[in-house]
């Protein structure tokens, strides 16, 4: 594909370089016209040394060291490595942009180098398909029937086929998050379904699927009846707390048609899930939760005040307690940059980065939490093909050292 950059590029391209450079050579110098020798650093250095260097490297760099030579390879594929680097570099996550609407290909965007890779996912067969990341794992389930699940590390490839999910098969909405414990590397998958009543509008069943990857087993701790509500697919895992969007299903006011669910994963109590309703901010088109450090971050899509469904802007919110606090609103010129943005987008982070893109072009926006900074990202190496083409993409972890078990 033009424009693309691939991993196994990378590393023939570089380790061409590479190799050049790390030779050992002879030159002249001027000063009385004496050899002097220049000896390769990598010749010099112990294993330790050059394993502490290594480790300071964007996780893209990684790959391209372990090509140079057997021993660069030896040691960043060793296990004393992977944890040295976990524990030396901090990386920011990435944003993996579906380029197709039938197939599982894209671009996986780097922010420290500000470099696309074109990268391919393992498990996933289409873009539609249910997809939440936390620490390095990606879990994946299907559309259709909504029982096939996969939990992947991107970069490694590393995958695993987990156990069928409990409850409907065919629920008209379903939620799907993950939280991995950073310490023991277990993890915890949570799918929130619901499905209409048979001739009630208004009512809506509603249960919660819990995966325990210690037990390696499914539990359903809460089923239920919602009136004038429903859930939808947004749902994420913050502080042993899962959190779900639900929808006013006709009986609310503009400024309430969204609202915010939790359920202690801890303690698992029974009490109705409407008695820890949280009011969004205001009249939003469209919400998206994610974990941003163990805080509870939503993206919403401001709506006007008297055309709801029209977005006139973007603004994040942190929970505190049970109140919002706005954060940032993006600023008017990167609103216009999206062109024609819809009432809906696509929007995912993780430690203190929020991805932004419009369904309708491969244009990523940046917002750095820490720094209030808004910022695109250079374009990614793909053209819209045709009118009503669209795009979409998650947020992800690049990590070495984490595999699904």
């Amino acid at each position: 594909m033009e424009g693309e950059t691939s991993w196994i590029c990378h590393c023939i391209d570089d380790m061409c370089k590479d190799i050049g450079d790390f030779d050992s050579f002879s030159e002249i110098s001027d000063e009385g016209n004496k050899e002097t020798i220049a000896v390769s650093v990598d010749l010099i250095l112990p294993d330790d040394l050059l394993e502490r260097i290594l480790a300071y490297l964007p996780i893209a760099s990684i790959f391209r060291a372990g090509s140079v030579c057997r021993r660069w390879h030896e040691i960043v594929s060793s296990k004393r490595f992977l944890w040295n680097y976990t524990h030396v570099v901090s990386q920011k996550p990435w944003y993996f942009m579906f380029t197709s609407s039938d197939e599982p290909v894209g671009y996986a965007y780097d922010p420290i180098l500000r470099k696309w890779y074109s990268i391919e996912l393992p498990c996933i067969q289409t873009p539609n398909w249910f997809i939440a990341s936390s620490c390095g794992l990606v879990c994946f389930m299907d559309n259709d029937s909504r029982s096939e699940m996969h939990i992947c590390n991107p970069i490694t490839k590393q995958c695993k086929k987990l156990e069928e999910p409990p409850g409907l098969k065919f629920s008209d909405y379903s939620a799907l998050s993950i939280k991995v414990n950073r310490t023991s590397h277990t993890y915890t998958i949570s799918i929130v379904k619901s499905k209409q009543v048979p001739g009630n509008f208004f009512q809506w069943d509603l249960s919660i699927h819990i995966y325990d990857s210690e037990t390696m087993r499914w539990a359903t701790p809460l089923t239920e009846v919602l009136t004038g509500w429903r859930a939808g697919d947004e749902s994420v895992i913050c502080d042993g707390v899962l959190y779900f969007l639900i929808y006013s299903t006709g009986c609310g006011t503009p400024e309430n048609r969204h609202g915010l669910v939790t359920y202690n994963l801890s303690s698992r109590r029974s009490s109705p899930l409407i008695k820890s309703f949280i009011p969004v901010p205001g009249p939003l088109t469209c919400g998206r939760l994610m974990n941003l450090n163990e805080k509870l971050v939503m993206v919403g899509g401001i709506g006007k005040q008297d055309w709801p469904d029209i977005i006139k802007g973007i603004g994040i919110w942190i929970l505190d307690g049970s109140n919002w606090l706005e954060v940032a609103r993006m600023p008017h010129k990167f609103f216009q940059g999206f062109g024609e943005l819809d009432d809906v987008f696509a929007s995912s982070g993780t430690d203190n980065l929020i991805y932004i893109q419009s369904y309708g072009a491969p244009a990523l926006l940046v917002f750095d939490m820490n720094q209030k900074l808004w910022k695109w990202s250079p374009k990614c190496p793909v053209s819209k093909k045709f009118p009503l083409q669209l795009f979409t993409g998650f947020c992800f972890e690049p990590r070495l050292e984490i595999a699904p078990t």
